[in-house]
């Protein structure tokens, strides 16, 4: 992994908190705050003009909320990773920035090494999620689909590559990994999530934790 620090974007409509944010992660050598942003039309502007590598995202913002501002940033952006920063642990904004494609959801009573952790884990592609939030989102997995599942059942490959994607793996490191081209893998990952009815990476991770197909050692989580 390159050692060029981690390029953060914080989008928050409270200056103050912008301020503290940026002032928290300015000592950390390995984090570079590259630019802020007060409500998600402009975090999306702002995300394509900076190609930050992780963007902290409120969810309450005025004009376009955070969670739209998600679902436009990962459609344009998809290897930009999303961290939600919040107050808010209510189902009806956990589970809509989930599937909207956040790979972290961490509030904002959480400690600054907490929120350090979440940025670096998100970075490498691995779901952090606060406590509470791992165990909301598990609960709503351990209920029965709304949708059945496909009838065809996911292929061995198919397994491989959840498990792989459980362990944080990116797109490029599943391919390196069972030699076969990028391309591929993303069909993979595109047929996992449609025959499971899930909307990200993070969903299909907890999937694969609910299933027995990955162990909680693959999916960290803030919890110590």
């Amino acid at each position: 992994m390159s050692t060029s620090p981690i390029r953060v974007l914080i989008a928050d409509d409270h200056a103050i908190v912008r301020k503290g944010i940026r002032a928290l992660l300015s000592v950390k050598p390995d984090i570079e705050v590259v630019g802020e942003a007060s409500d998600g039309a402009e975090t999306v502007a702002q995300a394509q003009a900076l190609r930050p590598d992780v963007i902290l995202m409120d969810l309450v913002m005025p004009g376009m909320d955070g969670i739209e501002a998600t679902r436009q940033i990962v459609e344009q952006q998809p290897g930009v990773r999303i961290l939600v920063l919040t107050s808010f642990a209510a189902d009806d904004k956990v589970f809509p920035a989930i599937k909207a494609g956040a790979l972290g959801y961490l509030l904002k009573d959480s400690g600054p090494d907490d929120l350090v952790q979440a940025i670096h884990q998100v970075y490498r592609g691995e779901p952090a999620l606060e406590p509470s939030i791992a165990r909301k989102v598990l609960l709503e997995l351990s209920q029965p689909p709304k949708e059945p599942l496909t009838p065809e059942p996911l292929t061995e490959r198919e397994l491989e590559v959840l498990g792989l994607i459980a362990q944080g793996r990116s797109n490029r490191e599943i391919a390196e990994q069972l030699v076969i081209a990028e391309m591929t893998v993303r069909t993979h990952v595109s047929n996992v999530l449609s025959k499971l009815h899930l909307a990200s990476r993070t969903q299909a991770a907890l999937y694969a934790l609910r299933e027995g197909l990955a162990s909680l050692e693959d999916i960290p989580t803030e919890e110590k």
